[in-house]
Parts: structure tokens; sequence; C-alpha cells
């Protein structure tokens, strides 16, 4: 007998509620059951602490026994740590976009580096005008001292 941990449905139509279950692989998806593991609530958040709630002592013991969970149960028991991450079979070509999405997939990145690029130039001279700013400030506050000296020189001379 081969035994599946998976989701079995509850819940009224269009609110969903999911019981985590062991059950016979044979058996239908809301039918007979071996033993009841925990639940799911897909309605609630997913930082929610009552979206998945499991027996996790009965949910190793039966994953030692050699029980398989579902794809979306491993994803779910995965972020408890219970077991791994699943590893996602590759798309076929029918999946993948066709040409025209690739040319605004390619349109949209070129959209986006020309925009990193302008941000990062646009830095630049900010940064450029703020050093102009600084060396412009710095001479100006030699300046006064310069020109404050001369007309010390030029005040003393008509009183002579």
């Amino acid at each position: 007998m081969a035994v599946r941990i998976r989701l079995s449905r509850g819940g009224s139509k269009k609110r969903p509620f999911y019981h985590v279950v062991a059950a016979d692989s044979r058996s239908p998806r809301d039918g007979r059951f071996i033993e009841r593991l925990g639940y799911f609530n897909p309605l609630l958040p997913k930082d929610h602490a009552d979206r998945l709630v499991v027996d996790q002592e009965k949910i190793k013991t039966w994953l030692s026994k050699g029980a398989l969970p579902t794809e979306r149960l491993e994803k779910l028991l995965s972020s408890l740590g219970l077991c791994e991450a699943p590893k996602f079979k590759e798309l076929t070509k029918k999946s993948l976009p066709k040409a025209k999405a690739l040319e605004r997939i390619r349109e949209k990145e070129e959209k986006a580096k020309a925009a990193e690029e302008a941000a990062k130039q646009a830095a630049e001279e900010a940064k450029a005008a703020k050093e102009a700013e600084k060396a412009a400030q710095a001479e100006a506050a030699a300046a006064p001292a310069e020109e404050s000296a001369p007309a010390e020189e030029t005040a003393e001379t008509p009183a002579e």
C-alpha cells in the first residue's frame, strides 16, 4: 500500500480549507484517509501562524515509514524544515515565451539599463557639482583674506 501525505479539501464554495492527511494513494482526494495530521488555510496571509498547522511528530513518523508528500505539501513542509524543497522540472518549449514576448522582455531590460545608467550619470554629475561648489567656497574663503590685506595698505597710503 503506497501512502501519500496530501491535502484533503474541505470548506465551502470559493472558501477552501484543507486537512493534511495520510491516505492510501488509490483513495479519492476527499475520501478515506488513514490519519489526520493537521490543516492548511490558504485564505490566511503567508506569514500568519495558523496558515499551516501540523503535528510535526506525526509527519516525521509517516515520512520515516516511507510516505511521500505531494508537491504542494512538500513545498509547505519545506518551509517548516520537515523535508527538502521539491526540485521543479524544466519547462517544455511550449511553455516558454514566444518571439513578441521575448522582444518585450528585451525592451524592458534595455529601458531598465538606460534608467540605471542615467541615474549613475546624474549621481556623478551631482557629485562633481558638489566638489565644484566646495572648491568655489574654498576660493571664496581665501579671496576675502587676500582682498582685506591690500585694502589695509591702500587705507594707510592716503593717510600719509
